[in-house]
């Protein structure tokens, strides 16, 4: 691959990427509160959501240099759906870890489904190979929707 088609793909991991891990620092002194919460059935250990997300931000990272190098005036939506959702993305940790506001975050992460469904839709127009990498994090969002719910039943 060309440095100029492989640059593209550099900066969007490094976005993708550096947003998680922003969001992660900012969270990292509160992640404790997860084994003290009262959690529903299947609720997965601490550890896998340093596991998951890490795959889940490369997967979108990808997907929007897709879209980039694909067509730059047909992805621009496209991409300004994405830059939406990783905005959204970054700050559900802040309010479900630092704040505990566990319904609002709730409602903030239900929005944020609903931003990545509409990305997925309009990758899909433009390259569908970068909307089917953004199922498993839709997948992922819709456990931890059933996950943050539950919680905020559970821990009122």
């Amino acid at each position: 691959m060309e440095k100029r088609k492989f640059t593209p793909y550099l900066v969007s991991l490094a976005i993708s990427l550096g947003t998680g891990a922003l969001s992660g620092l900012l969270i990292k002194d509160n992640l404790w509160l997860y084994q003290d919460l009262q959690k529903p059935p299947l609720s997965p250990p601490g550890w896998l959501f340093g596991v998951v997300w890490p795959i889940l931000y490369i997967l979108m990272g990808i997907g929007a240099a897709m879209i980039y190098t694909t067509d730059k005036t047909k992805g621009e939506n496209a991409l300004t759906v994405y830059g939406t959702q990783l905005f959204f993305n970054f700050f559900w940790g802040i309010l479900f870890f630092n704040l505990n506001a566990y319904l609002f975050s709730f409602i903030w992460l239900a929005v944020l489904i609903w931003l990545v469904a509409y990305m997925i839709i309009e990758f899909c127009k433009i390259k569908p190979i970068a909307a089917y990498l953004q199922i498993p994090y839709l997948i992922w969002l819709l456990f931890a929707g059933y996950l943050n719910f539950s919680i905020y039943l559970l821990n009122r």
